[in-house]
């Protein structure tokens, strides 16, 4: 029995000498697993060298910009990107633009991808080399591009219907002022802020009190400050005539200084330059609410008659308002402003709102020049509505003309 367990002990180790060899031996099956995946190498994929490569110098530009041009790579170039390269006067290649996708620059119009230089040396002569990028940071260039010099141009071709647009505004407008100085009549809207301007002033002197003037807080280049002052020189000549006292405090000297020119002259076209006081024209300070305490101290001390705010005003117009109508002043309000018009219109007895201010001139004034101007920017501004009117109407049938003409234009 001893023998026999002997026997078998050394069949079983017989049988796992010989198979073990043979288990390590296997190669793995495709089923069988044999540890991390390598990573498979993509093929490589020849790209496509950028053609028809150009460089021109820009069009219709100043002569700061040169616009590099070449063809759409086919779908299967394997191109992902572009770099641009550029040497000057016939120096070494360096890059300039980032990678550009395929399409990022391409124009719907001529068909071809674009690269618009804005970075040039001018009178300098620059060449271009237009690099193709692959996935694989793969990569293929092009030719060299002849040397181009940027020039500016005299005129934009572009814009020769905003030329056009120009001339016939312009026609317009001294076509009317030739005909308000032939002695024709020219209708203006009335505008009942400028029609009680007369009311105002006479109220004052016949109450034996002042005239207050202010034209904001615009600097001598705002345009609501320069249609304030034309306001002032118009209401200066009735005060003229009517030796009311005429203050005009200021928060910006140039301004200060400017508005006692005009005032003297007016004073001087009426023959009264003897009740002329340079001191009722003096300034305050540049500091917003300070300037408005001292308007307002003012105000309540003299207790002006009428009130004229005329110009460009910001958080302040409320206050200044309100004190004028606490003492009740006639208060002839005026801005371009849209944020401070709801204060005027609340607080004061009349509100010019927004061009009202700027025909303001030829309306007191009557002049023939003014008043021409005036029409012939009215006709302008009809064409352009109407031009307007006429695109969307066309647009509605599919006709789009003078949508493209407004998109050149611009």
């Amino acid at each position: 029995m001893k023998h026999n367990k002997t026997i078998l002990l050394m069949m079983v180790c017989m049988v796992m000498l010989l198979c073990c060899p043979f288990a390590y031996s296997q190669e793995p099956t495709p089923d069988t697993p044999s540890g991390p995946e390598e990573a498979e190498t993509p093929p490589s994929v020849e790209l496509d060298v950028p053609s028809n490569v150009a460089a021109k110098d820009t069009p219709n530009d100043d002569g700061t910009s040169i616009t590099v041009t070449w063809d759409i790579p086919p779908e299967d170039s394997g191109v992902v990107g572009y770099k641009i390269l550029r040497n000057s006067d016939g120096g070494d290649f360096e890059e300039i633009g980032e990678q550009i996708a395929p399409l990022d620059t391409y124009d719907t119009k001529e068909k071809i991808n674009k690269y618009k230089d804005s970075q040039i040396v001018k009178d300098t002569s620059h060449a271009y080399i237009v690099r193709a990028i692959g996935a694989s940071e793969t990569t293929a260039e092009s030719q060299q591009t002849e040397a181009v010099i940027a020039k500016a141009q005299w005129f934009h071709t572009g814009k020769i219907p905003l030329f056009i647009a120009m001339i016939i505004f312009c026609t317009a407008i001294v076509g009317n002022i030739y005909y308000a100085k032939g002695g024709k009549d020219i209708f203006v809207r009335r505008i009942p802020g400028l029609e009680a301007v007369d009311e105002a002033i006479g109220r004052a002197t016949e109450m034996g009190r002042s005239i207050l003037y202010t034209t904001g807080l615009g600097g001598v280049s705002d345009v609501a400050t320069i249609a304030s002052m034309t306001i002032l020189g118009q209401v200066a000549r009735r005060t003229a005539d009517y030796e009311t006292p005429l203050r005009v405090p200021c928060r910006d000297p140039i301004v200060m200084n400017v508005l006692r020119e005009m005032v003297k002259s007016s004073y001087l076209d009426e023959g009264r330059p003897d009740i002329y006081n340079e001191d009722n024209i003096f300034f305050i300070t540049e500091s917003q609410f300070a300037y408005a305490a001292g308007v307002d101290g003012m105000m309540l001390r003299e207790k002006p008659a009428a009130i004229f705010l005329q110009g460009t005003f910001y958080a302040e117009s409320l206050i200044l308002a309100e004190t004028g109508n606490s003492i009740g002043a006639i208060q002839i309000a005026g801005t371009d402003s849209e944020h401070q018009l709801p204060f005027f219109i609340a607080a004061c007895d009349y509100t010019l709102i927004g061009e009202e201010l700027y025909a303001a001139s030829a309306y007191l004034s009557r002049e023939p020049m003014l008043l021409g101007s005036l029409r012939g920017q009215d006709w302008g501004k009809l064409l352009i509505f109407v031009t307007m009117i006429t695109g969307v109407v066309l647009e509605l049938f599919g006709v789009n003309w003078i949508t493209t003409l407004l998109q050149a234009v611009s």
